[in-house]
């Protein structure tokens, strides 16, 4: 049996992880301030080009979690190297839009909880079996909350993160679909303006909080 990184206590109870692409190193802790004021306290920085500018981001904001009672992670990472700079830069999980078993793998055996992106039933499977945390469900917008509902069915132990193009009007549909978790970066990071940030982050904990007491309600 794979013996799997579990998933963060904190993105359990929060239910949202939040990216950002493009923050710069600056405003990194502005803006995971008010994520966290928000009610989002679990934030993703995506490794793009160029990378050093990146992982300044993620050390800056790593930096800060401690105060902000954050967990901070790596997106977007698409190599073994690029993990392993992510890591030492101070992210604490690493999200891929694809399944590579040669990274979850090394994300496993390193005790790094890890969120590979994957779409079809076949992916799915691929990237669980590798070790994944939980599986990215992605594009979501491209497949809607009745497909989760359905490829739950064959894979039932598997959680899964639906991301790309989710907001506050569906986090909580995905919530009630299943889902243990969602991410979502441009709808609720913007233009990285910290007062917008923090009500978005609020709407969509109210969101997943109403999602996940509906849910409560129906199994008693």
């Amino acid at each position: 049996m794979t013996d799997r990184h579990p998933i963060p206590d904190l993105l359990r109870s929060t239910k949202v992880i939040a990216f950002g692409r493009y923050i710069p190193a600056k405003r990194a802790a502005a803006i995971g301030e008010a994520c966290v004021a928000g009610g989002v306290s679990v934030i993703e920085l995506t490794l793009n080009e160029p990378e050093d500018a990146a992982l300044r981001s993620i050390e800056a904001l790593a930096t800060a979690s401690a105060d902000l009672g954050a967990l901070v992670g790596a997106g977007t990472v698409l190599s073994i190297g690029a993990a392993k700079r992510a890591v030492d830069a101070g992210a604490r999980f690493i999200v891929s839009p694809h399944t590579d078993r040669e990274l979850i793998n090394w994300c496993v055996l390193n005790a790094v909880p890890c969120f590979p992106g994957a779409l079809s039933p076949t992916e799915i499977h691929a990237a669980w079996s590798a070790g994944a945390t939980a599986v990215k469900l992605f594009p979501a917008a491209a497949v809607g909350t009745g497909y989760l509902g359905q490829i739950a069915g064959p894979f039932p132990a598997i959680p899964f993160v639906p991301t790309g193009g989710v907001s506050a009007a569906t986090a909580g549909e995905w919530i009630e679909a299943g889902a243990v978790a969602v991410g979502m970066g441009g709808w609720l990071i913007g233009d990285g303006e910290p007062a917008g940030v923090k009500e978005r982050a609020r709407q969509v904990s109210i969101a997943v909080a109403r999602a996940s007491r509906m849910i409560r309600r129906s199994a008693n």
